[in-house]
C-alpha cells in the first residue's frame, strides 16, 4: 500500500511482476535468436522459443510464487518456458536457456527495467529543473531572508535560493547518465562467468544478444562485480536526498507564519478545513527517509562470494526496485508541484523587515571596522543588536545615532555609505551576481540534456 501512494503508476507498472517476467522473457528470446543467427541452434527452434516469450501466456503470479522455493525467479520461468515450448516443438525445448544461467536472466532483466525507469525519472527531473530555472530567470533581485541553523541570517535573493535548489538536481541528472552508461550492460556469462558451454561462438552470441537488446557488451560478465551497478544506485540515493532537501525547504517556507511559498494544489485535512498540507513535500520527504537505508542495503550486498553470491545478490533485487519506486515518487511529486508553486515576494520582504534590520549587522560591523578595527566594531554592533531586541528600535536608526555621535566615524564614513548597508535591493543584487555564472551553466546543462534525450 505504501508504494502505491508514495510512488507513481508508471513506475509501479514498470516494476510489477508481469513486467519483471516479460523482461526475463525478452532476454530468453534475444538469446535464442542470437544463437540461431550464429548457427549454434536451429532457426526453427529460435522462432519457437521467441514466439512463446510473452508474459501474458503464463500465470505470472504462480511463477513469482515458485521463485521462493527455487531461490530465483529465473528457475521456474525457464522451466515453464521449456515445458510450454515442448508442447509445440519438443526438439526446440532442448535449446531453451542454452548456455545461460539464472543470474544472466535476472541481471539483464533488471538492466532493461532500470533503463526504462531512469528515463521516467529523468523526464520528471528535467521538468522540475526547468521550472526552477524559469522561476530564477523571472525573479531578478528579489530580496529574501536567508536562514542558518534555522535562524535569520542575512538578506539574500530568491534567485540565489532557486539556484541552490536546482544545481544538485542537474548534477544528479548528469551523473545518472554517466553511471547508467557504465552500469547498464548485458549480463551473459553462463554457469561460472566463462560462457564455456558456448565454446568458440561465445563472443559472437554475446555480441548478438547485446545488439538485439541495445545494451553495451562488457569486457567480461559482471556476476559478482557490483561496483558499477552500486554507483548507479548510490546516485539514485543522492538524487533522492537532494529532492528531500528541496521538499524540506518548501515545507518550512510554506508554514503560514513564514508564508513565502505555497504548493499550488496543497492537500487538505480530514479534521481541519483550513489546512493546506504540503503533500508533494510529504511524498518527497518520505522517499528521502527511506533511500539511505536502501542504498546502505545495496552496499551491504557487495561482498558476494566467488563467482555467484549467496543471499546478497538476491537481497539486492528487492532493494533496487524499492529505490527506483521511491526516487520516482519524489521527483514526480515535486515536478508537478513546481508547475503550480506560488511564490510570495511581498511576504519575503515582510519577513526581512520584521528583523528590525538585524540581518544587516554583519555589513554594519564590516563598515565600522574600517575605522575602529574588527574587534571593536564587532563589539559595538553586538551591543546595538542587544539594544534592538530590548527597545524594539531598528538597527538602522541606532547606527545613525552612533555615526553622528562619533567624530571619527563621521569623518571617514559618509552617511550614504551607512545607508547603503541597509539596502535590501542591493543585497539581493549582490546575491544574484554571485550565482549568475552558476545559473548560466545550469541552463546550458539543462538544455544539453533536453536536446539529447536517452532512449528507454
Amino acid at each position: 500500500m505504501s508504494e502505491v501512494f508514495l510512488s507513481t503508476p508508471e513506475m509501479l507498472a514498470l516494476l510489477d511482476e508481469r513486467a519483471m517476467v516479460q523482461a526475463m522473457m525478452d532476454f530468453e528470446a534475444a538469446l535464442a535468436r542470437a544463437q540461431a543467427r550464429v548457427g549454434l541452434i536451429p532457426q526453427a527452434a529460435a522462432q519457437a522459443i521467441a514466439s512463446l516469450c510473452r508474459a501474458e501466456l503464463y500465470d505470472v503470479h504462480a511463477l513469482v510464487a515458485a521463485s521462493a522455493r527455487a531461490g530465483s525467479p529465473a528457475i521456474p520461468l525457464v522451466n515453464k518456458l521449456t515445458e510450454t515450448v515442448a508442447l509445440f516443438d519438443p526438439a526446440a525445448a532442448g535449446f531453451v536457456h542454452w548456455g545461460s544461467t539464472s543470474q544472466d536472466v535476472i541481471d539483464t532483466a533488471q538492466v532493461l527495467q532500470t533503463r526504462r525507469a531512469l528515463r521516467l525519472i529523468e523526464e520528471d527531473l528535467l521538468a522540475l529543473a526547468g521550472q526552477l530555472l524559469d522561476r530564477a530567470e523571472r525573479h531578478a533581485e528579489v530580496p529574501l531572508l536567508t536562514r542558518t541553523l534555522m535562524q535569520p541570517a542575512l538578506v539574500g535573493s530568491l534567485r540565489g535560493r532557486l539556484y541552490n535548489w536546482v544545481a544538485p538536481l542537474l548534477r544528479s541528472a548528469e551523473a545518472l547518465r554517466a553511471h547508467a552508461d557504465s552500469a547498464l550492460l548485458l549480463q551473459l556469462g553462463g554457469a561460472a562467468g566463462t560462457l564455456a558451454s558456448l565454446g568458440a561462438q561465445a563472443e559472437a552470441v554475446a555480441a548478438e544478444v547485446a545488439a538485439e537488446l541495445r545494451l553495451p557488451l562488457p569486457a567480461t560478465p559482471w556476476h559478482t562485480q557490483r561496483d558499477r551497478w552500486l554507483r548507479l544506485g548510490a546516485e539514485l540515493g543522492v538524487l533522492t536526498g537532494s529532492l528531500g532537501k528541496l521538499a524540506r525547504d518548501w515545507s518550512l517556507l510554506a508554514q503560514p507564519e513564514v508564508g513565502e511559498l505555497m504548493e499550488g494544489a496543497a492537500g487538505g485535512s480530514s479534521a481541519m478545513p483550513h489546512k493546506r498540507n504540503p503533500v508533494a513535500c510529504m511524498q518527497a520527504l518520505a522517499a528521502a527517509k527511506r533511500a539511505p537505508q536502501r542504498v546502505a542495503a545495496l552496499l551491504a550486498c557487495m561482498d558476494q562470494e566467488h563467482e555467484r553470491g549467496l543471499g546478497g545478490w538476491q537481497a539486492e533485487q528487492a532493494e533496487w526496485a524499492g529505490l527506483l519506486l521511491s526516487c520516482h515518487g519524489a521527483v514526480r511529486a515535486l515536478s508537478q508541484a513546481a508547475a503550480a508553486l506560488q511564490l510570495h515576494p511581498a511576504r519575503m520582504l515582510e519577513n526581512i523587515e520584521r528583523q528590525q534590520d538585524l540581518v544587516f549587522a554583519e555589513g554594519l560591523a564590516l563598515l565600522l571596522a574600517r575605522v575602529w578595527g574588527k574587534a571593536r566594531a564587532h563589539q559595538a554592533v553586538e551591543a546595538l543588536s542587544q539594544q534592538v531586541l530590548a527597545e524594539g528600535k531598528p538597527l538602522r536608526l541606532l547606527a545613525r545615532g552612533l555615526h553622528q555621535a562619533d567624530a571619527a566615524l563621521r569623518e571617514r564614513i559618509e552617511a550614504a555609505e551607512l545607508e547603503a548597508v541597509f539596502d535590501q535591493r542591493a543585497a539581493a543584487a549582490q546575491a544574484d551576481a554571485s550565482v549568475a555564472r552558476g545559473l548560466r551553466e545550469a541552463r546550458a546543462c539543462w538544455t544539453a540534456l533536453m536536446d539529447n534525450p536517452v532512449s528507454s
